[in-house]
């Protein structure tokens, strides 16, 4: 029988245990077995040095696009979340109603990242879109805000769908003209799978009070930081009465970098007076996997340029987004029994430029690098790159 493996030495942040400094971790069975200050290794044990590392929970990115071939926005999930330190992964919308199946079976049950979704209320996904040639938004024709057959699909997959996604964009909705319908409609779909709905509003025709107006505790405001049209700042750049008031009743703010859905200065902007983002999420996808997102641990690092403390970042990649995905203290976490889903991190110092969508660079001091990601008990990745299968081992 092969023993535990010890992750020794390195300074684990794990926010939903309260704990930031230096501890040993024991792995065993797939699961976290112990968190010690210094733990000594037994008779069949393995170890791994993370001696000047962060060692953190297996990050969650809460929203990304990962369809890959059918989708326009796809890409391959495993080499762009589990290689970088990312172990639980939401697609975000990417599937309508009529194409799930094919997401369920060809992506869902055969990555090694563990991967949840939302339902795109428009029955036809993100197969095309503003990027596409045609340009053909997935609320140009309403019909394709079909309710039922939302209904039908979350009924079958209760395990792995969270909520209802819309993108309210008006170049995605008939000029707009689709936009409140179809928002009513992601609202009645929600209500009726008793599931919470995320909302897209970068340049939305509709604004974000009355948006806003439609969402409940527990829905997800995503791209919180965007600087379009509906954003969260009046021309004054204050932060709208209605969104300090959509939080204060449940409503959560999440990040979604995007290719054109974050700037440093409305980031910054809204940080000062008082309003954070909840979770911080990539929106990886085809447009900005080789810039200005890359991978999740870039965005993160980008928070830490606009001054959040460390443990305040990790815990929105981690224990944060799992309490939304109604999975505290099975992920995002590093507490004993716990999924044993680690990232190892370097913590580099020096002068690293970061570009926001609307192409401001600005240096930052720090930035997470991903050194190794352990899945479910096994090293699935290295220095950012994925450990092909004839080669994994477990590690407990």
């Amino acid at each position: 029988m092969s023993g535990r493996t010890i992750v020794r030495g390195g300074t684990l942040v794990d926010p939903a245990a309260g704990i930031n400094g230096r501890r040993d971790l024991a792995l065993e069975g797939g699961r976290v077995a112990a968190v010690e200050a210094r733990m000594e290794a037994g008779p069949g044990d393995e170890e791994i040095d993370a001696s000047g590392l962060l060692v953190t929970p297996g990050l969650i990115d809460l929203h990304v696009h990962v369809f890959a071939g059918v989708s326009h926005y796809g890409v391959e999930v495993d080499p762009t979340c589990l290689a970088k330190g990312v172990t639980t992964a939401v697609d975000a919308g990417t599937a309508g109603a009529f194409i799930f199946p094919g997401f369920r079976k060809y992506v869902i049950e055969v990555c090694e990242t563990r991967l949840k979704a939302f339902l795109n209320i428009s029955c036809v996904g993100l197969v095309t879109g503003a990027e596409t040639n045609p340009s053909i938004g997935e609320l140009e024709e309403i019909r394709y805000a079909h309710v039922p057959s939302a209904l039908a699909v979350v009924e079958k997959n209760r395990d792995v769908i969270l909520g209802i996604k819309i993108r309210l964009s008006a170049n995605l909705a008939r000029n707009g003209e689709n936009e409140l319908p179809a928002l009513k409609l992601a609202r009645e779909a929600a209500d009726a799978a008793g599931l919470p709905v995320m909302i897209h509003t970068p340049k939305s025709s509709l604004p974000l009070p009355r948006i806003l107006a439609e969402m409940r505790r527990g829905d997800i405001l995503t791209h919180c930081f965007h600087g379009h049209e509906s954003g969260i700042l009046n021309r004054e750049w204050k932060v709208l009465p209605e969104v300090r008031q959509a939080i204060e009743r449940g409503v959560h703010l999440d990040v979604g970098h995007g290719k054109g859905s974050f700037t440093f200065r409305v980031a910054e902007t809204a940080m000062r007076q008082g309003v954070l983002p909840g979770t911080i999420s990539s929106d990886l996808h085809r447009y900005n996997v080789n810039g200005p997102v890359f991978d999740l641990a870039t965005t993160v690092s980008k928070f830490l340029l606009l001054g959040m403390p460390l443990e305040q970042a990790i815990e929105r990649v981690t224990s944060a987004p799992a309490a939304v995905m109604g999975m505290a203290g099975l992920v995002g976490t590093l507490r004993v029994g716990a999924a044993a889903d680690l990232a190892l991190f370097e913590l580099q110092e020096g002068r690293f430029e970061f570009v926001d969508t609307f192409n401001e660079t600005r240096v930052g001091e720090r930035r997470m690098v991903p050194k190794m990601t352990i899945r479910n008990g096994t090293v699935r990745a290295l220095d950012g790159q994925l450990v092909p299968r004839s080669v994994q081992k477990s590690v407990g």
